[in-house]
């Protein structure tokens, strides 16, 4: 909550604001870029790319992604603001954004949402000890230059993210010990099948395959002392225990919404109980002048944000004819994540994981026993301050949605922890 080192500087002049600078952020900027729009492009990672591409020692960005890039930056009209956060709104049409020196009301005309999703973390026994992180998570950390090599690693969950994270750990030296997937062998060979419309994913699921690889399993518990030292996994009724030096568990990923709820764009089912933004054919959420793209509509793999980026971006600018071509690209992997959410749907027993001691809430230890007479959000937050810690709820939200059914909690400014100088300056309160 330091005081940063100037006051609230003045915001650059912005007829469209790209909120995420994933693929569909710098699709939707590539796509805008050409009609002379001034255009900010703005994401809290300290390098283009997002979750998908993010970047780092450990990282092997894809020539698709470094194009990208470079093309970005020879965009003169295209700024693009790095290591920047959303901390609130700031009155009709503006947001206020920080960075690690000072924060500033940014105005805009136009909005493009590209705040992706997260991982959804369930709760188990031991899920909290050290070594154990999302699958994401432990990408991202390698990525970041995590030293893993010689570590023995169990990665659990469901979805092929599983097989992504393996083989980033893998290239950075780990031995990947085992992957469980929750999902049994007919949904997996089913959802195989489907790949020969996708002749790409094929082949990138070919060169992911692993002899550790398992279906109809999933993680029980970490053991440890100090930190996961062993994973107990079920797999046909029989538990086993593998001993380990990391557990990974993703259980797919839930969409960021917080912003455009807090603009008042409307939801729609995103799948498993999670929301995702309400988008027409161009890509317009329920809000005149704000757009959305990627996997805060649905979670459906880079391809499809690509082609909403480029669909949103274009809208964004009028150029409705030229959005309307990328109709067919958008669809060809509209049916994609389709698949994905048929074939790898997270199965009703994977809600008796966690044990009546089994933290849910891990910011305010907050158990499943504490949770279960609660009727819902409002009392869980009156009677055990569940999903009023560090996370906001981002966390243990999602879990309490899948685990009880309760709706996640409405978003609240700020987003973001910010500096008590950019929440005190005037323009917040436009």
């Amino acid at each position: 909550m330091n005081a940063p080192d100037k006051p609230l500087a003045p915001a650059a002049p912005c007829e469209l604001l790209i909120v995420g600078a994933g693929p569909a952020g710098m699709a939707a900027a590539l796509a805008a870029a050409p009609s002379g729009a001034r255009i900010t492009l703005l994401d809290d990672n300290p390098v283009l790319g997002g979750q998908i591409w993010r970047d780092g020692p450990g990282a092997h960005l894809t020539p698709q992604a470094l194009r990208m890039r470079e093309a970005l930056a020879r965009c003169a009209n295209v700024r693009l603001l790095c290591g920047t956060r959303v901390v609130s709104l700031a009155g009709s049409s503006a947001l206020l954004l920080e960075d690690a020196k000072q924060g500033w009301v940014q105005p805009y005309d136009k909005l493009i949402l590209c705040t992706g999703a997260r991982e959804l973390l369930l709760p188990f026994p031991g899920w909290t000890l050290p070594g154990v992180t999302g699958a994401g998570g432990l990408q991202a950390l390698v990525k970041a230059g995590l030293p893993v090599a010689g570590e023995r690693i169990v990665i659990a969950g469901s979805g092929p993210l599983l097989l992504v994270a393996a083989d980033t750990a893998r290239r950075a030296g780990a031995k990947v010990v085992r992957i469980a997937e929750q999902a049994g062998l007919p949904a997996v060979a089913g959802f195989a099948a489907q790949l020969l419309r996708w002749p790409g994913k094929a082949t990138q699921a070919l060169g992911l395959a692993s002899a550790r690889y398992r279906t109809s399993t999933c993680v029980v518990s970490a053991q440890g002392e100090g930190r996961v030292q062993s994973a107990r996994l079920l797999h046909a009724g029989r538990e086993t225990e593998i001993a380990c030096d990391r557990v990974a568990c993703g259980f797919g990923l839930v969409p960021n919404t917080e912003l455009g709820q807090l603009l008042g764009c409307a939801l729609v089912p995103a799948g498993g109980g999670a929301q995702a933004l309400a988008v027409d054919s161009l890509q317009a959420t329920s809000v005149a002048g704000i757009y959305a793209a990627g996997e805060c509509t649905g979670v459906g793999g880079s391809e499809r944000a690509l082609a909403q980026g480029r669909i949103a971006g274009l809208a964004a600018i009028g150029d409705n004819t030229a959005a309307q071509r990328h109709h067919a690209e958008r669809a060809h992997w509209q049916a994609f994540a389709g698949q994905l959410q048929r074939h790898f749907a997270l199965a009703p027993s994977l809600k008796t994981l966690a044990r009546p001691d089994t933290l849910v809430c891990r910011c305010e230890d907050v158990t499943q026993a504490a949770l279960a007479g609660c009727g819902g959000w409002t009392e869980a937050k009156l009677h055990t301050r569940c999903g009023m810690g560090a996370c906001q709820g981002r966390v243990c939200g999602a879990a309490a949605n899948f685990l009880f059914g309760w709706t996640p909690p409405a978003p609240r400014p700020p987003l973001s922890p910010a500096r008590i100088a950019t929440l005190a300056s005037p323009h917040t309160n436009d």
